[in-house]
């Protein structure tokens, strides 16, 4: 904790503070003290315990996916509060878990919107990896009625959702782009030079366009 507390700079927790993220950490930095550190599920359980953030994502980084139980992970995610924290949990330890699909089903209607979120992201994930067995047109019925009232992080992962479908699937292409083009979430997003727009149409259009480029 001393180390991370040294590793502390005030311009990025400013940067961070605006995302709503409560750390100051370099994340670079903080991944050359988990390389260093290996794999140690025990003491990453001991910096999570401890709620502070800087600690939680070094955890995240140097525990053992698979060791966690179900009701761990969902207590974990619930605790969660910061969206740095929340990322990293999700995609760096539940979906490498053996219980990922059993709570992607009870997170996704969960009516904690950040919960939800985390589902929505997990099924965002099977609509590209493992899309057998999923309602596509569902997950677009809900997307279509939902998505524009949704709170931001629960917003954010259904438009992932949305775009992945559009990308993934080509029978479900038009649909999620004529979605995207009424719904207008996320179309004046900023956008960074040389990275693509998460407004669904843009998105789709650009990705299946570099696929075809292959």
């Amino acid at each position: 904790m001393a180390e991370l507390a040294d590793l502390e700079d005030p311009k990025i927790r400013a940067v961070n503070e605006r995302h709503g993220d409560d750390h100051g950490v370099n994340l670079t930095k903080l991944r050359a003290v988990a390389k260093r550190l290996k794999t140690q599920q025990e003491l990453a359980r001991g910096l999570w315990a401890t709620g502070d953030t800087a600690a939680r994502l070094l955890a995240l980084l140097i525990c053992r996916p698979k060791a966690f139980e179900r009701d761990e992970l969902d207590a974990m995610l619930r605790e969660a509060r910061t969206p740095k924290v929340h990322d990293w949990l999700v995609n760096y330890v539940v979906k490498k878990n053996p219980h990922a699909e059993e709570l992607r089903l009870a997170w996704f209607g969960d009516p904690d919107p950040v919960v939800a979120s985390a589902g929505w992201g997990l099924t965002a994930e099977r609509v590209t990896k493992k899309p057998d067995g999923l309602d596509l047109a569902g997950l677009l019925d809900t997307v279509e009625t939902e998505m524009k009232g949704a709170p931001d992080r629960l917003q954010w992962s259904m438009n992932t959702c949305l775009a992945q479908i559009g990308i993934e699937h080509p029978e479900y292409r038009a649909r999620a782009i004529d979605i995207g083009e009424r719904l207008r979430v996320l179309e004046d997003y900023p956008t960074s030079p040389g990275c693509t727009s998460p407004f669904a149409p843009i998105w789709i259009t650009e990705m299946v366009r570099r696929q075809n480029e292959k």
